[in-house]
């Protein structure tokens, strides 16, 4: 593992298409960019601003994720979600997370992912 450190960022973008919309997804009854689908956009950024860092052993998992969704955005829009690491504390990492429909905020918040050894992780997962 390399050193991680604060100001780590990277961008995931998408287009907005049917499947992705609210409609589709059924987190409502609008053929609009779904708030769940810019969630997972937001966390994709986040994981891979820092997954160089990580090796192949180590990966993140979402802890916790705290997001507005501000604006609606269209089928065919062009989203974007950046995740800036914020803090460190142990295996845990905070995020800032902003996504845009071009240079238009259409949401942001904070998020928690924390460090994990991929096997031992997945050995628990299927513990009962």
């Amino acid at each position: 593992m390399k050193e991680i450190t604060t100001g780590l960022t990277h961008t995931s973008a998408v287009t907005v298409i049917h499947a992705l919309t609210a409609e589709a997804m059924g987190s409502g009854d609008m053929p609009v960019f779904a708030t769940p689908a810019m969630v997972t956009l937001m966390e994709n950024a986040a994981m891979l601003a820092v997954a160089p860092s990580l090796g192949d052993e180590l990966t993140t998992v979402g802890g916790r994720i705290d997001v507005s969704h501000l604006k609606a955005s269209p089928v065919g829009a062009s989203i974007s979600a950046t995740a800036t690491l914020t803090a460190i504390e142990g295996k845990k990492l905070t995020f800032e997370i902003v996504a845009q429909e071009g240079d238009t905020i259409i949401g942001k918040g904070t998020h928690l992912r924390f460090i994990v050894d991929r096997k031992k992780f997945l050995e628990n997962a299927g513990a009962k």
